[in-house]
C-alpha cells in the first residue's frame, strides 16, 4: 500500500473512533524546551507516570526523531467522554481518573492507528497521546517513593501500549494544531484553581508518524 492510501485508512480509523485525523508535515510539528519545564513545574504527573518527564524523551531527541520522518497525521478528539456538561464541583482535586475515559480515547486511538500502519507494512509508524498515560490506576513509578531510571520501564505493565504524550516529549500543542488550522485555547479555572475548569469544552490531540 502506497503513502496516501494508508493515510486514507488511518483517516477512517480515526473518524470511526470518534476522532478527526489531518496529514501533517513532521517538520511543522513545534518543538520547544518551556514545555518540558510545565511538566517540571506545575503538573502533579511530573514523574509519576512512564509516559511523562523525566522519563519522556527531550526535546532534542524529539527534534531528532521528527527530522527523520516526511509525512504524519495529527488526530483530534473533541469533549470528555463519560461526562456530559460538567462545572468544576464535580472535578475532584486528584483529577487524573476523573478524565481516564477521555486519556484512554486518546492513548488506545493513535495507538491502533500506529499499530495498523506498521502492520500494514510502514515499519517505522510511532504514535505520541496525551496526557499521563491512565492504562493502569497507578504507574508502577508512582508506586515508588521517588523518580526511578529508566531501567524501571521494563516493569510496566502495559510496555506495548504506552507511549510518550506529545507535551512529555516537548512538542507545542497549541502552535502544532495551529499548522493545520485547529485554534486551540486554555480554557479557565475557578480562581485560578489547579484542574478546575469552568466549561468542559476540552480539545485533545494525538500525533501518528508514518514515514
Amino acid at each position: 500500500m502506497d503513502r496516501e492510501a494508508e493515510l486514507a485508512v488511518l483517516v477512517r480509523l480515526a473518524a470511526d473512533a470518534g476522532a478527526v485525523a489531518v496529514p501533517i508535515a513532521p517538520r511543522d510539528v513545534a518543538v520547544a524546551e518551556w514545555v518540558r519545564f510545565k511538566c517540571r513545574y506545575g503538573c502533579k504527573g511530573y514523574a509519576k507516570h512512564l509516559s511523562c518527564p523525566p522519563y519522556a524523551p527531550a526535546p532534542s531527541e524529539t527534534r531528532a526523531m521528527l527530522a527523520e520522518y516526511e509525512a504524519a497525521l495529527l488526530v483530534r478528539f473533541d469533549g470528555v467522554p463519560g461526562h456530559g456538561t460538567f462545572g468544576p464541583e464535580e472535578i475532584p482535586d486528584d483529577f487524573h481518573m476523573f478524565y481516564r475515559d477521555l486519556i484512554l480515547w486518546v492513548n488506545t486511538t493513535v495507538h491502533r492507528l500506529e499499530k495498523t500502519a506498521f502492520y500494514d507494512g510502514f515499519y517505522k509508524a510511532f504514535a505520541f497521546g496525551g496526557y499521563p498515560c491512565a492504562f493502569c490506576e497507578e504507574c508502577v513509578a508512582e508506586e515508588q517513593p521517588g523518580s526511578v531510571d529508566e531501567s524501571y520501564r521494563r516493569f510496566c505493565r502495559s510496555p506495548d501500549r504506552v507511549r510518550p504524550s506529545m507535551e512529555a516529549a516537548g512538542m507545542d500543542v497549541f502552535a502544532t494544531a495551529a499548522k493545520v488550522g485547529w485554534e486551540i485555547r486554555t480554557i479557565p479555572s475557578r480562581n485560578l484553581e489547579y484542574g478546575k475548569i469552568v466549561r468542559p469544552d476540552v480539545v485533545s490531540v494525538g500525533l501518528v508518524l508514518l514515514e
